[in-house]
């Protein structure tokens, strides 16, 4: 089996959309790493290899190894296109990490405990606000997921962005704006009994 955490790709040496639209026809998909000291670089990777890559959660929060004319760079999946209508992708975006600097990431919310959750054991229903979010950290902290606790939330209750148990060196910048910053995450909310029409029209019926 191969690595889900290493794309193997060309340079090519055309860019543009008939350049772009060549390579999908060959079975190729277009692609771009950029960033850290090196120049952009246009790329090619196979179709099918890209998408058995892209069906693992953890490829889009997690350091890549982007195999290019067999010499290994370190990046981050930033950017992947898709055809709106077909099993297809378009085009994806590497970005370079400098394992000296930080990077921000989207990395997706993994919420446990709902089933035991304190507020649907009263007849709440948990919605979700967010399903991931930005974070800060030097590349080696950067984690697969974050869990959302919703154990101890009430009938009522509202997880913030604030209320989020984060690994130590990993931060969430929009804290650092203010509170206006620390947006709703998920909520336990009352669900709607029946109006008094519908419990009037269910007792005729039962009669």
């Amino acid at each position: 089996m191969s690595n889900v955490f290493e794309f193997v790709a060309e340079t090519r040496d055309m860019s543009g959309k008939s350049a772009a639209k060549a390579a999908r026809r060959e079975g190729k998909v277009p692609a771009v790493i950029y960033g850290g000291n090196g120049a952009p670089e246009m790329l090619v990777l196979e179709h099918n290899e890209v998408v058995k890559h892209l069906e693992h959660e953890a490829v889009y929060s997690h350091i890549l190894d982007v195999k290019v004319d067999g010499k290994t760079q370190k990046a981050l999946l930033k950017d992947v296109q898709r055809h709106p209508a077909k099993p297809q992708v378009l085009h994806v975006d590497f970005m370079r990490v400098d394992e000296s600097h930080k990077v921000k990431m989207h990395v997706p919310l993994h919420f446990i405990n709902e089933d035991v959750c304190a507020g649907v054991k009263l007849g709440g229903v948990v919605t979700h606000a967010m399903v991931d979010v930005e974070v800060a950290c030097m590349p080696s902290a950067l984690p697969e997921y974050l869990e959302v606790d919703l154990a101890g939330v009430g009938l009522g209750d509202v997880v913030h962005l604030s209320d989020i148990a984060l690994p130590a060196g990993v931060e969430i910048p929009q804290l650092s704006h203010g509170e206006d910053h620390d947006h709703p995450v998920a909520q336990v909310m009352k669900t709607r009994g029946p109006s008094s029409e519908e419990s009037e029209a269910e007792e005729e019926s039962a009669e």
